[in-house]
């Protein structure tokens, strides 16, 4: 069955409802909230100011988190959210939102199982996004649809603007308003014990200097090249006495193999690459003194424990997530150009010109950018 095809149906189950939902009333206090995020890590972790809004302004609610298995790891300890739940099917999931009991729902992106989800769960109250600026493939017309059903309130997220504080503009319809943009996670005990012997295991001495390094991406159009990430790394251990650590994921065991074939064999480049589990490469990136990436999860995981970032942006819009602040740096091809992906367009582009962005973007502009954290840190 083709996705379309899918769509609709969410659509027309959602419509059976509607009866239902006409003499569904809201709650004049809120005690039970559910944020839904079903984008990938580094959109989690810009999603936490959300929780940490919620939680501000409704010390004594129960807010639960629904996203990706992955993610649930990603926000392991953190001390705003009572549960999460990983997305396991709409039919599943409106079941147990509605044994919650939950009051309010807020969709921080427009996605149609969630809103299927959270509306057939009878959930009186549900803030969306509309997408304003710019065009989203994830604004299906089954979508724009079902938001304009009773019990649903929409708010604007403008394409070209800072995402977490779009995200924040969710709970505004609740009486919250926030500014505070600042990311939040935790580490174990445990992750960070195993952090200090995995390091000890590379001889690794207490005060080194660390430059975490990812050399893929998950939408690999806006990949580095291996040999650049490479160059770089040669330059910060022989001008700075660097210990380069690389770090990623299954799906990043090419680009990782590429990275080390143009790197002498040397004790001060070490794989973390699928060594670790996400607690504790949480933990391991808590460590590094500066965190080196194009715009992908990781660097997101950097910004939250405070560590100095490099963010190789390439064809993406500057101005919507990369780490902000006199500690990150935000690296943007030189001259004119149109960014070519955005956080709720990355599907729809032109190719050629995406690449062309990314490939402008030199290792002395990197490395010059790193030089210059690493002095002032």
């Amino acid at each position: 069955m083709s996705m379309s095809a899918k769509r609709w149906i969410f659509f027309f189950f959602a419509l059976l409802v509607v009866p239902v939902r006409l003499f569904t009333r809201r709650s004049k206090t809120i005690s039970r909230l559910v944020v839904f995020q079903m984008a990938k890590l580094g959109d989690m972790v810009c999603t936490t100011p959300v929780f940490r809004a919620i939680k501000r302004a409704l010390p004594e609610s129960h807010l639960s988190v629904v996203g990706n298995a992955i993610n649930k790891d990603v926000l392991r300890g953190n001390g705003d959210i009572d549960d999460y739940l990983a997305f396991d099917g709409i039919f599943s999931m409106f079941r147990k939102l509605s044994a919650k009991k939950i009051e309010v729902a807020v969709l921080v992106g427009p996605d149609l199982t969630s809103l299927t989800s959270a509306y057939l769960a009878g959930i009186p109250f549900i803030v969306v996004p509309r997408i304003e600026g710019g065009y989203s493939p994830f604004e299906s017309l089954p979508y724009r649809l079902l938001r304009s059903l009773p019990g649903i309130t929409v708010v604007p997220h403008r394409i070209g603007q800072y995402a977490p504080r779009e995200y924040l503009r969710t709970l505004e319809p609740l009486g919250i308003k926030a500014e505070d943009t600042t990311k939040h996670l935790a580490v174990s005990e445990d992750a960070e014990r195993a952090v200090v012997d995995f390091l000890a295991a590379h001889g690794i001495p207490t005060g080194a200097l660390l430059v975490g390094i990812s050399p893929s991406a998950g939408n690999k159009i806006k990949k580095w090249e291996e040999k650049n990430f490479a160059q770089l790394a040669l330059q910060l251990k022989n001008n700075h006495g660097a210990t380069i650590i690389v770090v990623g994921g299954r799906g990043d065991r090419k680009e990782v193999e590429n990275f080390f074939q143009h790197l002498p064999s040397d004790p001060m480049f070490i794989n973390a690459s699928e060594k670790l589990n996400i607690e504790e490469l949480k933990a391991l990136i808590k460590k590094m003194n500066l965190f080196v990436a194009v715009d992908t999860g990781p660097i997101y995981i950097a910004e939250a424990f405070g560590v100095p970032t490099v963010d190789i942006v390439g064809p993406m819009d500057e101005k919507e997530q990369p780490p902000q602040g006199k500690q990150h740096r935000v690296i943007t091809p030189p001259g004119s150009r149109i960014p070519q992906l955005h956080i709720m367009n990355a599907r729809k582009y032109d190719e050629k010109e995406a690449k062309r962005q990314v490939e402008s973007i030199s290792v002395s502009m990197v490395y010059k950018a790193c030089k210059e954290l690493l002095l002032c840190n």
